[in-house]
């Protein structure tokens, strides 16, 4: 008989509850992600996930960025801010990319932009475009995206940790039910 305050018992109880909030943190951030198509915003911050290359070497495709909400007029040179495109090929489109110059001041500011591995200026924007300036990349985030994107991962990082708490659950129960 296994008793309830056996020290394997409580790790396996730690490991398991710390597996299922990180599978649910992991499915809900990516849920909400694609749900919102990366237009949602909590305390003013978002969560965009790079899709070019064309912020190669500091942003790899797949990376997870953090960009924060702020205003326009303290952005400044060498920031990289997300934004909504308009123009050519960028309308439409979710860009973040560096800034480059800045002309105007106030509500009439005019931003250049350009993805650092990119040759061509972007269309310019206004700061009514801008959702805002990226705070970090989500390293870990990162990582677990790549890792989740190929059906191996997905396997090895999301369906074989489901398995195992449901396993532990079940085995919780039994064992439940054995002591009473």
């Amino acid at each position: 008989m296994i008793k309830k305050n056996n020290p394997i018992l409580i790790l396996w109880k730690i490991i398991k509850g710390i597996a299922t909030i990180l599978i649910v943190l992991i499915v809900l951030t990516i849920f909400i992600q694609r749900l919102s198509n990366n237009k949602l915003s909590l305390a003013g911050y978002s969560i965009y996930t790079v899709v070019t290359q064309s912020m190669v070497p500091k942003y790899q495709v797949g990376d997870m960025l953090l960009s924060k909400s702020i205003d326009p007029d303290t952005i400044k040179i060498g920031d990289d801010v997300t934004y909504q495109g308009k123009e050519g090929d960028f309308a439409g489109k979710i860009v973040t990319h560096q800034v480059i110059a800045i002309d105007g001041t106030g509500p009439n500011k005019i931003f250049h932009t350009k993805g650092i591995a990119n040759t061509a200026e972007d269309p310019t924007i206004t700061g009514d475009q801008i959702y805002g300036k990226v705070v970090t990349k989500l390293t870990v985030l990162s990582i677990i995206t790549k890792i989740i994107s190929n059906i191996y991962g997905m396997f090895f990082f999301i369906i074989v940790p489901v398995v195992v708490i449901i396993f532990g659950i079940i085995m919780d129960v039994v064992n439940d039910r054995k002591t009473s």
